[in-house]
């Protein structure tokens, strides 16, 4: 006979919600429904954030600072 039981996968680990009667040792198959999406805020990145070897330098900064799209026919001045 088939029983089904709800159950929060985490880590690699199986947390079964109920726990079944009558039943020591069984085969199982499992099936992983869709998590709802969670939203997540905007990230952004900071001055030394990423600590390494290299850290970031002001130039690092302006170099990757925005100049403007040409082709957006935007007032970029």
């Amino acid at each position: 006979m088939l029983q089904a039981f709800e159950g929060i996968y985490r880590n690699g680990v199986i947390e079964l919600l109920e726990v079944p009667e009558n039943i020591y040792e069984s085969r199982v198959v499992i099936t992983f429904l869709a998590a709802p999406s969670i939203p997540r805020s905007p990230t952004f990145i900071q001055f030394g954030m990423f600590a390494g070897s290299h850290q970031s330098t002001e130039a690092d900064f302006e170099i990757a600072e925005f100049q403007g799209d040409t082709d957006d026919e935007l007032d970029w001045s």
